[in-house]
């Protein structure tokens, strides 16, 4: 069994530094920041910790190797000098998905069909066995070949579902915001759990809720189940010490002040519903509020928030009038931090002020900036 591997830990664009941030904070040093991922080498328990803890990566994947491919036979050559074996049974199953991109070798199901070919023969030697096409699906290991500039880069996946599904989202609305991006929208502030926390458009709740996950240090995988829970090469005290460790670091009683409140009593209710189902109970306040109804009544708290954009033209002035009203309520508080995120280009001009400081973001494949306005806190 290996005793290290290395992981990449993928992430949406511009969120890459917060997930090296995370990652360290779990005590894996060797870090490398890449475009789309953070790549690390730790001990074969990070596999279930990194599941467990990680708010703002997509997925956690197993680097099983990477090596230049300029044609298909090179592709199937060295696929199948890695050693598989390792990590797959011999009853295992294993799909194999694909990319490609500005590569010699651009078929993707061509890539995939070698792909698998170079695996089975490898199974097929190192288990000396004719066949291996009995998969059973009791071990299941999700293979993908990522072809990118003729280098190609083969991993299982660690996680099955997406990271962004907590386990708590029994409801949603048109446009709900990832889980993942929220938790990341909240990492970016310098928000403490002992400050008053507000999310006026809270939609489905996520904010709130990730908010307040993280002020209670609640492993934000704690309700699910990944891909990589059953598989051999881990064994399964891992498993049982990341969740003791996770239930070890729980704050369950640290008081929070957070709230989330919008316009539409429906949202309200799918937001309770998720927040019952992420176990905070009534940890969170919700309010049926339009936000030009919002005034805050403590110092130094943080606004984080992901209000419409006016992406459709109907909606537009409806929602160039909600960000005025928001910025003439905050200039009354100014001991508060307020956080946007919107792809409206004339945001800084509605709301009355030029942010603090932008990042961009992309929400989905919508391209938005995050706009932050920092409190002078009141001491």
């Amino acid at each position: 069994m290996p005793q290290n591997v290395t992981l990449i830990a993928t992430a949406a664009m511009g969120l890459e530094s917060i997930v090296a941030r995370e990652v360290r904070g779990l005590g894996y040093e060797d870090v490398q920041v890449e475009n789309g991922r953070v790549v690390f080498t730790a001990p074969v328990s990070a596999i279930a910790r990194t599941n467990l803890w990680l708010r703002t990566a997509d997925r956690v994947k197993l680097l099983v190797g990477k090596f230049k491919a300029y044609s298909f036979d090179e592709l199937f050559e060295k696929t199948k000098a890695l050693p598989w074996e390792t990590f797959i049974t011999e009853e295992g199953e294993f799909p194999v998905t694909g990319k490609s991109v500005k590569s010699k070798l651009y078929s993707v199901p061509d890539c995939q069909s070698i792909v698998k070919k170079a695996i089975v023969e490898r199974l097929k030697q190192k288990y000396g066995v004719a066949s291996i096409l009995k998969e059973s699906g009791d071990d299941f290991y999700r293979v993908e070949v990522a072809i990118h500039k003729d280098e190609a880069l083969l991993t299982l996946d660690t996680s099955g579902s997406g990271l962004h599904k907590r386990g708590y989202r029994v409801g949603q609305g048109e446009a709900p915001l990832k889980e993942t991006l929220a938790a990341a929208l909240i990492q970016i502030t310098n928000w403490h759990p002992d400050q008053p926390f507000v999310d006026p458009f809270c939609g489905s709740g996520t904010i709130a809720i990730e908010a307040a996950l993280i002020g209670q240090n609640i492993a934000p995988g704690f309700n699910r189940e990944f891909a990589s829970e059953n598989w051999g090469f881990i064994e399964q005290n891992h498993w049982d010490q990341a969740f003791e460790e996770a239930e070890d670091f729980a704050k369950y009683d640290q008081p929070l002040t957070i709230t989330g409140s919008d316009i539409s009593h429906d949202m309200i209710k799918i937001a309770e519903n998720n927040a019952i189902e992420a176990g905070l109970g009534d940890l969170v306040q919700w309010k049926q509020m339009q936000v030009k109804d919002f005034r805050p009544r403590q110092e130094n708290g943080y606004l984080v928030s992901n209000p419409p954009y006016g992406e459709r033209m109907g909606e537009r002035p409806e929602v160039e009038e909600m960000y005025r009203d928001l910025g003439v309520i905050m200039r009354d508080y100014p001991s508060w931090s307020t956080y946007i995120l919107t792809s409206h280009e004339k945001f800084e001009s509605l709301y009355g002020e030029k942010a603090t400081k932008k990042r961009k973001l992309f929400n989905g494949f919508i391209k938005t900036d995050y706009y932050q306005y920092f409190g002078k806190h009141v001491k």
